[in-house]
């Protein structure tokens, strides 16, 4: 049976949106759909007509079309809609008084991918610690997690590595919706509760992965163009934080990794077989490729290395499969291997690879090629799986 999510609720049910009185405001972005393709925006101007008055973006901008990490979007007013359109990926990530005022009603409907190192989950909770003091309801119009909400996996972020890409102690794959981040928010990462409601799907299912849903996938960031690449994310994302290419300006965004060092096909015959067997890893293949990126990371320099093909997603472990591709990778190329330097997401101190990990201590696992069992000891998951179990919707 077909999901429908918050956003399908609202636009079907008349009851529900008299609920909503006063002045209306919309965090959105691309990928902020109905079941028809209809943007939420034209949905909020048909329900709400003057009433709506104002748009909000995250990083990439409302229209999503903004590529890279600290590129910012500036506000504007909508030239067709004519309403103000506020970044909260801009001079400032936090909504400020001004953008707020006038406001009694904040709708966010925005498409997570389910893996701590996406901002989004940031975006929304930065807005409700704002909140914590403003007459204003929010309303997180719920949408799935696409790569599902029972497989947890990777390190607890540490408090000393948070970053706009890391805010809160949890895992890489942390199993929520975005409804559900909202309201672990609420009950173990603030001091003071808001009117807060979450406007629950209708047929989903924790075991769902995107694809499960049959809903229209439209890509919610410049390189997300597929739903099979979020279930890649989780071990592409790491490569950020390096000099390797992770597909940014190629067809297949977030699905490769390589390296202009790199032969692929010797690399995967001589070594990667026996390694990928020993380490027990299953789920996938590694295919040696070369690609050619148009821009970012060694644009215009051919690059050769490998394509993660997910052969079963049940047993697909992305967060491991990437830490074990950076190991390999980073004693293969010797001192053709650099580490990315400072800054990144706003963070000037810190290695980009202790950021988005959430510690430096699996740089440290790569650095001194321990063996892959060892990835069990960064991952100490029981308590973070009982505050889920708290908070789950479904």
């Amino acid at each position: 049976m077909k999901v429908k999510t918050g956003l399908d609720i609202l636009v079907k049910d008349k009851n529900l949106q008299s609920e909503f009185n006063g002045k209306v405001a919309l965090l959105c972005h691309n990928a902020s759909i109905d079941s028809t393709y209809t943007h939420a925006v034209l949905k909020f101007k048909e329900i709400f007509g003057d009433r709506f008055v104002k748009i909000f973006g995250p990083q990439h901008g409302f229209s999503t079309d903004v590529q890279d990490n600290m590129i910012e979007t500036n506000h504007t007013i909508h030239p067709y809609f004519n309403i103000p359109v506020y970044s909260l990926y801009s001079e400032t990530r936090i909504p400020t008084d001004e953008m707020l005022e006038g406001i009694n009603h904040l709708f966010i409907d925005l498409q997570d991918i389910g893996c701590r190192m996406y901002t989004y989950i940031y975006t929304l909770t930065l807005l409700l610690e704002k909140c914590i003091d403003k007459d204003i309801q929010i309303i997180v119009l719920d949408r799935p997690n696409p790569i599902n909400g029972i497989d947890i996996e990777g390190n607890i972020l540490e408090k000393a590595f948070e970053s706009f890409i890391g805010l809160h102690p949890i895992p890489v794959r942390h199993g929520m919706t975005i409804g559900e981040v909202a309201l672990m928010h609420q009950n173990l990462w603030t001091k003071e509760k808001i009117n807060l409601r979450v406007i629950k799907m209708q047929h989903w299912s924790r075991e769902m992965f995107f694809e499960d849903t049959k809903l229209p996938w439209l890509l919610p960031s410049p390189n997300l163009a597929r739903a099979e690449s979020t279930c890649t994310f989780p071990a592409t994302v790491l490569f950020e934080g390096t000099l390797l290419s992770e597909g940014r300006g190629t067809s297949q965004p977030l699905e490769i990794v390589g390296h202009p060092k790199i032969e692929a096909f010797s690399f995967y015959e001589n070594q990667l077989v026996n390694s990928i067997k020993k380490s027990k890893l299953k789920g996938f293949v590694l295919r040696p490729i070369t690609f050619l990126p148009t821009f970012q990371k060694h644009a215009n320099a051919i690059c050769n290395g490998f394509q993660i093909h997910i052969t079963d997603k049940k047993i697909f472990n992305p967060w491991r499969v990437g830490q074990f591709m950076m190991r390999e990778l980073y004693h293969h190329l010797g001192n053709d291997f650099k580490w990315k330097e400072p800054p990144y997401e706003y963070n000037y101190t810190h290695k980009p690879i202790d950021i988005i990990n959430g510690s430096d201590k699996l740089r440290h696992w790569v650095e001194n090629n321990e063996p892959v069992e060892m990835l069990d000891s960064f991952e100490n998951l029981e308590a973070y799986k009982n505050q889920l179990n708290e908070i789950k919707l479904y």
